[in-house]
């Protein structure tokens, strides 16, 4: 019993994860995002008021 209560303490505190990994996805995503906003974002822009104009009348 002790040697599995020292295993779970060790198993919790020993794994850290992969902190520069997700730091890097997280960064990259949102330079995709930024890159595809500053690239479509009028367009998307002018499509969204044109939407709403032939809704609203």
């Amino acid at each position: 019993m002790y040697s599995l209560i020292t295993w779970m303490y060790r198993r919790r505190y020993e794994e850290r994860g992969d902190v520069p990994g997700w730091v890097m996805i997280t960064l990259m995503t949102a330079g995709v995002v930024a890159g595809l906003t500053a690239i479509a974002g009028p367009r998307l822009s002018t499509m969204l008021n044109q939407a709403l104009s032939s809704v609203g009348g």
